[in-house]
């Protein structure tokens, strides 16, 4: 869709520091240790004054160890290179020219690709003649000084980049994804298996290691000739058991996946039993009030051994706020069953955005009303006067009352049940807003 440009370079230069500069938002994970970017991260950047657009792509550093994790992702910075119209060879020039950065030259040489030095933590004019140590590498492009932290250069290094893409940059369009699908669940339930499975490549890496996916990564795939973007997130867990800041920051990516998506596949495990960090993300999705499909992996380890009606109670009673989503059970690993999670998060992304008549709402609002009422408290009892939809994704209805202290959360949750079974939005979250009817001034005040 875009001209691809590639970070590359050994690692804690700043890439990722210059992948969020260069987008103008926190997309990437930093942290002073190596080897924190492991995924293939990207982003479209708009070139404002050419009026172009270019997707930026982040990789992993050269120079990490080679463990199962390091082999995978060489392979997939291998991958981001291949695909690369514009290499972005980024160097530390307070560090000065590591063997590493020689080697990363030698690789730029042998593939012949359109590329640019940038020499990174300059942070004012009066460092500049650092990154003059970098001819040494023998590269025809000059260096070019820049600083993540503090933007100085960004301006030159984004011109470059324009020059360098000329005749390729696309006009930005509007986004033509049908959806974005958050994929979100514990560690290793199979979330990236299930991405990298729609996206038909190895798109993000795999491995049974706890923690392997750190950022929230943004996969563009294609199925029956509709576009969409599946968001592969960290697997999450409870507050109390993150162990640094990289699971901080993994976790509130995956918080900010959740918000930015149009639904959310929440994967869970059927080889193992729910755990308190499921019903920790259970909790989360419902209050982030987003249509949700329950994908029950690995049901090819099951089979036989529980029907899909006995799971569907198990997993009820053991996240009771989501009694309302639908199951889908599917194997990622094989690739069975992941067109019908994309269909059911579709027929869940209609539902939201479904309008009911005021007419039809205050009618089946009065029916509810009348089958049960609210509890008496302190003498009195709620009464609903009127209701309307203001808004949709998700259907939003203002109800009208004498006073919303009479409407215990047992009671909501009561009429919601009742609209999603009366309604065309059975299986999504229904937002309920309490308004008190306006009170008689006292006559004193209006004089």
């Amino acid at each position: 869709m875009y001209p691809t440009v590639v970070l590359i370079g050994r690692t804690n230069v700043g890439k990722s520091s210059l992948f969020n500069r260069l987008a103008r938002r926190r997309i990437a994970i930093v942290e002073d240790r190596d080897g924190i970017t492991r995924d293939r991260i990207s982003a479209v950047i708009e070139m404002e004054e050419e009026g172009k657009s270019f997707e930026l792509v982040d990789t992993g550093g050269f120079g990490i160890p080679e463990d199962e994790i390091g082999r995978k992702v060489k392979e997939q910075i291998k991958e981001a290179i291949r695909q690369a119209d514009l290499l972005l060879f980024v160097v530390d020039g307070r560090a000065g020219v590591h063997p590493l950065d020689r080697e990363v030259a030698q690789l730029i040489r042998e593939l012949k690709k359109p590329y640019l030095l940038v020499v990174n933590k300059i942070d004012d004019p009066d460092l500049e003649e650092l990154a003059d140590e970098f001819f040494a590498l023998g590269l025809e492009e000059e260096p070019l000084s820049a600083s993540a932290v503090t933007g100085f250069g960004i301006s030159s290094l984004l011109d470059r980049i324009g020059e360098k893409l000329k005749g390729k940059e696309k006009e930005k369009t509007e986004d033509k994804a049908e959806m974005k699908l958050a994929i979100v669940g514990r560690q290793n339930v199979g979330k990236s298996t299930f991405t990298n499975a729609l996206a038909e490549e190895e798109r993000v890496i795999v491995s049974p290691i706890p923690g392997t996916t750190r950022d929230a990564v943004d996969v563009r795939f294609e199925m029956d000739g509709k576009s969409f973007i599946a968001i592969d997130t960290a697997g999450i867990k409870r507050k109390r058991n993150m162990r640094d800041s990289i699971d901080y920051f993994s976790f509130f990516r995956a918080e900010k996946a959740i918000e930015r998506a149009d639904v959310v596949a929440f994967m869970v495990d059927v080889s193992a039993p729910i755990t308190r960090a499921d019903k920790k993300l259970g909790e989360m999705i419902v209050s982030s009030e987003k249509p949700v499909v329950v994908a029950v992996n690995k049901w090819d380890l099951a089979e036989g051994k529980i029907t899909p009606e006995e799971y569907a109670k198990y997993f009820e009673k053991m996240v009771p706020g989501l009694d309302f989503a639908p199951l889908v059970f599917l194997s990622a690993k094989r690739g069975q069953n992941k067109k019908a999670v994309i269909q059911v998060a579709l027929e869940l992304f209609e539902q939201a955005k479904y309008r009911v008549g005021t007419g039809v709402l205050n009618r089946l609002i009065e029916k509810a009303y009348n089958q049960r009422r609210p509890p008496v408290t302190k003498g009195k009892r709620g009464k609903i006067l009127y209701a309307t939809q203001v808004a949709v994704a998700p259907p939003t209805i203002i109800l009208f009352v004498n006073d919303r202290e009479l409407f215990p959360k047992q009671y909501l949750r009561y009429l919601q049940n009742f609209l999603r079974s009366h309604l065309p939005f059975s299986e999504i979250p229904i937002r309920l807003w309490l308004r008190d009817r306006e009170r008689v001034k006292n006559r004193a005040l209006a004089r």
